[in-house]
């Protein structure tokens, strides 16, 4: 095993809780100033990048040193270049003739693992490097033949990845860099014993790069449990804060009225170019869509329960704009990365305030401006506090639609208060292969296009 990128470690300090960062010139870097070398900022600056982003102005150099770090971003931050390019970085520094397992990035859901996989193959095409990506909902005999090929990088949802490894088709002795994606999100999934049984089959001896979009208690332990005594904590952002740059506006109406209020929206405001709407139930998704197909507006419903191919259908169609309004539970809120989002609709107030944010956080991407509009009837009125608390501000009340709520609106929240936990009312709750290459002719004679960055799976 090759050893790994040299650590700095200062043994009296321990993980600390995050902070808001103030160096005040971190946005005004430049990527050439950040350590990445020619090919990779070649690759960037074909993606279209100009500057990094503050979590990747923050994240990157350590990274790249090998330190551990700990990152709070919420989403549309460019976090995945973040720990992608650090990464991809080092396995190019010393990679051998065939193709090792030496990096792993565990993620919560499918499509967020597919998007990872083409972000990888964007940054990395100049490069020699073989990835793929595994998750569940599809065939597991062209992950496993990948996986047989050998690759460099592998990006796995829990569950598939668990079930390959009890069948030896996957082993990560040798892995000297691991990234936990959107760690809270595995909590709220359930996937946290999945994710416990991984990190204890890792080596001890690893760099780890840890991202959540919030940090309730039990991911701050988890993080401590899993980190080196000096790891680098970066907040791109404070804590649970949406993005500035969204209008967050707030409709009380009748459960019944919800879905005349969804099309009277939809079809009288000009503005709604590209929607997404969150229902949260699965069944609901459903009868949104049918609601909307029946009004003559083209749209989609995503969940746990539709098959990968209805799903990547459904959100190709979302990105290409060809389905103007997408609806979705929140297992795919994280999974989603569409520019152009030009509104959020939260057709259900979630029961954890947190999911809040991560749903509004599909507008606004990368620095653009965005809209969120939230129904509440009277059942949610109490996660209306818990959201309205977390954030420190009250959305915008809309008291001039046609579908106002019969009872009268509750008085404005008292953002001082403070409830025990932070969790809201409710509870905590395949492998296509895109390959990039480049420059040293490849390893094992398979054709590429670029330089050292192969299979990218995106399912």
């Amino acid at each position: 095993m090759r050893s790994a990128t040299k650590v700095l470690r200062d043994r009296g300090r321990r993980f600390l809780p995050l902070r808001h960062t103030k160096t005040s010139n971190v946005t005004e870097r430049r990527f050439d100033a950040l350590g990445l070398r020619p090919a990779l900022l070649e690759a960037v600056a074909e993606a279209g990048y100009t500057s990094p982003t503050r979590i990747q102005s923050l994240a990157i150099p350590p990274a790249i040193e090998g330190r551990d770090v700990v990152g709070c971003a919420q989403t549309g931050t460019g976090k995945t270049a973040a720990f992608a390019l650090p990464i991809l970085q080092h396995l190019d520094a010393d990679a051998g003739d065939e193709p090792c397992l030496r990096a792993l990035i565990l993620t919560p859901t499918r499509e967020l693992a597919a998007q990872i996989g083409d972000a990888v193959s964007t940054y990395g095409k100049h490069l020699d490097l073989w990835h793929t990506v595994i998750f569940g909902g599809v065939k597991d005999k062209p992950q496993i033949k990948e996986m047989r090929r050998g690759v460099d990088l592998l990006i796995a949802t829990p569950g598939r990845l668990l079930d390959l490894m009890g069948r030896g088709e996957i082993d990560l002795r040798d892995i000297e860099i691991f990234v936990l994606d959107e760690a809270d999100r595995m909590l709220d999934m359930g996937f946290l014993p999945d994710v416990k049984r991984v990190i204890a089959a890792l080596p001890k001896k690893r760099q780890t790069l840890f991202f959540s979009a919030t940090m309730p208690p039990e991911i701050r332990a988890l993080a401590d449990s899993m980190l080196r005594p000096d790891p680098v904590a970066v907040n791109a952002q404070p804590v649970a804060t949406p993005a500035e740059k969204i209008a967050q506006h707030l409709y009380f109406v009748d459960k019944r009225d919800k879905r005349k209020l969804l099309l009277d929206l939809l079809e009288e405001e000009q503005d709604i170019e590209r929607a997404l709407v969150f229902s949260r139930t699965k069944h609901g998704a459903n009868r949104i869509a049918k609601v909307l197909d029946k009004a003559g507006i083209r749209s989609a419903a995503i969940h746990g329960n539709k098959s990968q191919n209805a799903r990547t259908r459904a959100l190709d169609g979302f990105r290409e704009g060809d389905i103007p309004v997408l609806v979705a539970t929140d297992i795919a809120a994280r999974g989603i990365d569409v520019e152009g989002v030009t509104h959020v609709i939260n057709f259900d107030l979630p029961n954890v305030p947190e999911t809040y944010v991560h749903r509004i956080g599909r507008t606004a991407r990368a620095g653009a401006s965005g809209i969120a509009l939230s129904f509440c009837d009277d059942e949610e009125r109490a996660y209306l506090v818990d959201i309205e608390r977390l954030m420190g501000r009250h959305l915008d009340r809309v008291d001039d639609h046609a579908f106002l709520a019969k009872a009268p609106p509750p008085p404005m929240t008292d953002l001082e208060a403070r409830r025990g936990g932070s969790s809201g009312r409710g509870p905590s709750r395949g492998s296509t292969t895109n390959r990039s290459a480049g420059g040293r002719g490849g390893r094992r004679g398979r054709g590429r296009t670029g330089r050292r960055s192969g299979p990218s799976a995106s399912r």
